[in-house]
């Protein structure tokens, strides 16, 4: 096997070999269509397809071109971040919007060596005005911005 000269690229490479793969398995379920007619299989599908052919590119361009090591990954900031983002989806219908946004981005500010709380807070409540505003006022989404409320603004019909 020929060694890998550019493990930046390769690793690049895989994801997209991952990510094109799970396109086409997950959207298999869907029907295809034809290009007149596209059904809604068809773009995840071809999709799918383009980030394969990329992978497979850069994995194959990385065995052949020299390049860089890896760095060092921040496991724990990765971890926090996603940590904070699963947490917001499984509580942003018992909590409400605006305390599931304030708690989302005062625990991902928190992965940084540079957290300062009052900071965090303050952008934390300005966002969660911000998502209050487009997602339920805007675009009508039925999430609820407080625990106590349904997401069903008074004043709207």
């Amino acid at each position: 096997m020929p060694a890998i000269r550019n493990p930046k690229d390769f690793v690049a490479g895989l994801i997209f070999l991952a990510l094109g793969i799970a396109a086409i398995v997950l959207s298999s379920a869907y029907p295809l269509g034809t290009a007149a007619r596209m059904g809604p299989g068809y773009f995840p599908r071809i999709l799918g397809i383009l980030l394969i052919v990329l992978g497979l590119a850069l994995a194959l361009r990385a065995l052949r071109l020299q390049g860089s090591p890896l760095p060092h990954c921040p496991w724990r900031p990765t971890v926090v971040v996603i940590t904070s983002v699963v947490l917001f989806g499984l509580v942003v219908t018992h909590v409400g919007l605006v305390f599931s946004t304030i708690g989302l981005i005062v625990l991902s500010s928190a992965a940084s060596t540079e957290f300062r709380a009052k900071e965090a807070l303050i952008s934390g409540v300005l966002l969660a005005a911000l998502a209050v505003g487009v997602f339920v006022i805007g675009l009508k989404l039925q999430l609820p911005i407080w625990p106590w409320t349904s997401g069903i603004l008074p004043w709207s019909s």
